[in-house]
């Protein structure tokens, strides 16, 4: 047993309170999904970070969602047990989680600068961390470069640490926007158009020398991002294309932002037969519980769905178009709404209650990007029908008014009450933005019997 130096990057800094949960295995941070998790591991997270105690446990990824692996599943603790290595679970890397998923907690108070570290593992065993306490992990100024490009914009990222005179790369596992955002503007380059994992601009990975890079891109240099490991590091390379670290760097880029007033104004409660939301069921527009409503026999159609319905109106502010992330070759035509869903998931729509539980939930995946009102002096570019360019131009927005199939939460199993309303656009952070801070509107929501009112929104990243 050991007790490492707080600020070498590589063991818990305990400076906050609250986040998901990390695990350290096999030389890599994957996190625990939030199945069976409860207040006996959360208490055991705490202690083991040094807090007096847990306040409470957290579900569906409330501080962001999982960009890492999942380590453990369907864990538990009796209570007993020293670590969570020593409870129950599914098995390491074994999981059936979605990115929502992560399981977090939020300790009773800070670990006192004057209590002393606690001891911790071997690297070769677990240790836990929550994602708010990891120092900056490379000390002093990084210097970067970009080389094998087609342009001086894009490139394998090269890093030279302080003190050395060798350029070294960076592991390409878990690489993604946010990290090539803050290489982009270190480098002055602007913003990434995009962040690959690959040997394409060359490089050997003998020559990795960091690993684990994690950034929240909003930071202005790679020094003030976190990491794994610095020197001799591990990076797998699953799917043997070199896994380096790259970046496309452009000048303009797009900046959506979701209309907070009109989501507000526009909310209201509808209930309706599934007779006439067949089209909705096939498309994962309702709740799960319809499915089973469905399976009920005779006269299952009559039954009443309520739907929470309001507009989503989304502006680009940027000075770019916003693009769907895959090409139109492999657009999928949606017979039920009649037009090609462009992408995946666009946005989704969560509804939370007090304890940070995810109640309900919407998504709008796959729909139709277009230019449906643009400011005076823009003229729209991008529409839906006859197999159109989809996408939005600066200065327009992509408006699915209220009364549009499929444009609601699915509340039928909701108690009434108040909860906090979020709507999150490119959620997954696949399509590049200027910033993803304004990605996403957090409202007040109090339900009654008979009405429905959102308000006092604020906006944050998804």
């Amino acid at each position: 047993m050991t007790t490492k130096d707080c600020n070498s990057g590589v063991v818990p800094c305990h400076q906050d309170f609250d986040g998901n949960v990390q695990i350290f295995h096999e030389n890599r941070w994957g996190n625990i999904c939030d199945d069976e998790w409860d207040d006996r591991e959360g208490e055991m997270v705490c202690k083991a970070l040094g807090f007096p105690g847990l306040e409470k446990v957290t579900y569906s990824g409330v501080y962001g969602h999982a960009r890492d692996r999942f380590w453990m599943d369907n864990l538990f603790c009796m209570g007993t047990e020293k670590n969570l290595t020593q409870c129950k679970f599914d098995g390491w890397g074994i999981h059936d989680c979605e990115r929502d998923e992560a399981a977090g907690v939020v300790c009773r108070s800070h670990f006192s600068s004057s209590t002393p570290s606690p001891t911790l593992p071997p690297r070769d065993e677990p240790i836990i961390t929550n994602k708010t306490v990891l120092k900056h992990a490379v000390e002093g100024k990084v210097k970067l470069r970009l080389q094998g490009g087609r342009s001086e914009f894009e490139g394998r990222v090269e890093v030279q640490l302080a003190g050395s005179e060798e350029w070294g790369l960076l592991c390409g596992d878990g690489w993604s926007l946010l990290e090539g955002m803050v290489v982009c503007r270190h480098l002055g380059y602007g913003y990434a158009q995009g962040a690959l994992s690959t040997d394409f601009f060359g490089g050997n990975r003998s020559d990795i020398i960091i690993s684990g890079m994690k950034c929240t891109g909003n930071e202005g240099k790679l020094e003030q991002c976190l990491h794994d490991d610095v020197g001799e590091v591990f990076c797998p390379d699953p799917s043997a294309n070199g896994n380096i670290a790259g970046v496309t760097c452009v000048q303009k880029m797009a900046d959506l932002v979701p209309d907070h007033m009109e989501l507000a104004r526009s909310a209201r409660l509808e209930d309706k037969q599934l007779f006439f939301l067949q089209c909705a069921m096939e498309e994962n527009c309702l709740a799960t519980s319809s499915a089973e409503v469905e399976k009920s026999g005779y006269g299952w159609h009559l039954n009443t769905r309520r739907l929470m319905r309001f507009t989503a109106r989304i502006f680009n502010q940027g000075d770019e178009a916003f693009r769907p992330f895959l090409p139109k070759q492999y657009w999928e035509w949606h017979a039920c709404h009649m037009h090609y869903h462009s992408m995946e998931v666009f946005a989704h729509y969560d509804i939370i209650d007090s304890q940070g539980n995810r109640v309900a939930e919407g998504h709008k995946a796959s729909f139709c990007l277009e230019d449906n009102n643009c400011l005076p002096d823009v003229e729209p570019v991008f529409k839906c029908a006859n197999y159109g360019d989809q996408g939005i131009s600066p200065g327009c927005t992509d408006t699915y008014a209220y009364n549009i199939d499929c444009q609601w939460v699915d509340i039928t199993d909701l108690k009434p009450g108040t909860y906090t309303f979020k709507l999150a656009i490119n959620p997954e952070f696949k399509v590049a933005e200027k910033t993803f801070d304004n990605n996403a509107a957090s409202c007040e929501m109090i339900y009654g019997t008979q009405n429905v009112w959102i308000g006092n929104c604020t906006l944050g990243r998804p």
